[in-house]
């Protein structure tokens, strides 16, 4: 028997659409890394980018548990003297650019380096409804019913 190794010209990919309303992030993250990387298939190889594309829709309307939302924070410096700047996850998502709350998720969840960096391009964040991706035909991934945990649930009162 021999071992199976996939070639990057033998890589097949598909499109998938996920749409992140009320979905937990650190879940819906989860789910998305795995795919890019492949790890979903039977051809799987470490060192080959043979992931899917993912399209994600509705990245502003992310849902966190607990007290994420108020007490996460986000920290980088300017390169000037006492330029470290931080910001919430509430101002990220209520910001200009809410898809990269997703994207950094899913950038950590991805090995580091030139592998990680070019399975990161096949993900394609949106903060609405709109997408311009329908000529790839992408199929819908429901990742709210692969676990009830993974979506928002309503709170007991």
């Amino acid at each position: 028997m021999k071992t199976f190794v996939q070639k990057p010209a033998e890589v097949k990919r598909a499109w998938v659409l996920v749409d992140a309303k009320d979905l937990v992030l650190g879940r819906l993250a989860a789910v998305i890394a795995t795919r890019l990387r492949g790890k979903h298939l039977a051809t799987f190889t470490p060192h080959v980018d043979g992931g899917d594309g993912i399209i994600v829709i509705n990245a502003a309307h992310v849902y966190l548990t607990g007290r994420k939302r108020e007490n996460e924070k986000f920290y980088w410096h300017t390169g000037w003297p006492g330029g470290i700047k931080e910001q919430t996850m509430r101002a990220r998502l209520e910001g200009r650019f809410p898809e990269r709350v997703i994207k950094k998720a899913v950038e950590r969840m991805l090995p580091k380096g030139p592998l990680g960096r070019q399975m990161l391009t096949h993900l394609r964040v949106y903060t609405g409804e709109a997408h311009p991706h329908q000529a790839q035909n992408p199929t819908l991934l429901s990742v709210g019913e692969m676990n009830v945990k993974n979506q928002r649930r309503a709170q007991k009162c």
